[in-house]
């Protein structure tokens, strides 16, 4: 975690700035007694990407939070967020809105998020109003700067469409789902070669509609990449990821989506949901 850089006269003359210096919000309680001793849990247990569609089934799955490491030398990390007051639509709205400068995605979680930035060509899709909203944010690809949980990092994330990362989407409705982030991901260490082949990952937010508002199935497949709509396990023979890895990463789900819970409401409301 580094320590919070100073705004600069342009970002703290922005309305929604005053996020940035919040103190952020903590788990909920029952994700919070699981960050007191986080032990992983049984790989048996952990739900095979080649079965990502059982999470369209009713009820839940056997463990919704958890992480571990896999015998292919792969990880696995699971964490189901409550969002009481939170949408689908603010959701949509949200992972279009704060790709467009680095005090949107720094204000979600200011301890471990730095900087973003999308191409050019991504830009004018997310700022095109004829664009649906869910492809401001599907078929765009974010760098974002950050620690999920080992140091800082860069992160390449290529967001997908439900059918691209290989959901069913003849099932793809209320109320097995209002809205779904997927992404395959790319993990590299500042000042790594260009060709370096980082750490790959899929990684898919499953948002499905509660009483009080929404939950967050978070699943991450590390070592694996979604290519044709299918599932391929994408490290080297003999590499096995550390289990300090998907620890760190299950830390930091929890971590930053308790503070999105927390200020998403509020964020979109002031900003009248509107993209720019």
């Amino acid at each position: 975690m580094a320590p919070l850089r100073d705004l600069t006269p342009e970002e703290k003359a922005k309305p929604y700035s005053k996020y940035f210096y919040q103190e952020p919000a903590p788990p909920a309680p029952e994700l919070a007694r699981l960050l007191q001793d986080p032990k992983p849990i049984d790989p048996s247990d952990a739900l095979p990407i080649e079965r990502l569609n059982d999470l369209l089934n009713p009820g839940y799955l056997k463990v919704e939070t958890g992480f571990c490491t896999l015998p292919n030398g792969g990880a696995y990390v699971a964490v189901n967020n409550k969002m009481p007051g939170v949408t689908a639509d603010m959701v949509n709205w949200w992972f279009a809105w704060h790709a467009l400068e680095d005090l949107r995605y720094m204000l979600w979680f200011p301890r471990d998020h730095y900087a973003i930035s999308i191409s050019e060509e991504d830009r004018k899709k997310v700022l095109d109003p004829d664009r649906p909203l869910v492809l401001k944010f599907q078929g765009t690809t974010h760098h974002v700067v950050e620690d999920i949980g080992n140091g800082t990092e860069d992160l390449y994330i290529s967001f997908m469409t439900p059918e691209e990362f290989g959901f069913d989407t003849a099932r793809f409705k209320p109320p097995a789902v209002a809205t779904l982030v997927a992404a395959n991901v790319l993990v590299k260490r500042p000042g790594d070669p260009s060709d370096a082949p980082g750490l790959p990952a899929a990684m898919c937010h499953f948002i499905r509609e509660i009483s009080d508002g929404i939950e967050f199935r978070s699943r991450f497949w590390l070592g694996y990449q979604i290519i044709d709509r299918e599932p391929r396990f994408a490290l080297p023979p003999g590499v096995k990821i550390p289990l300090s890895v998907p620890a760190g990463l299950f830390k930091h789900c929890i971590e930053e989506y308790a503070n999105l819970r927390a200020i998403l409401p509020q964020i979109y409301a002031e900003q009248e949901g509107r993209v720019p």
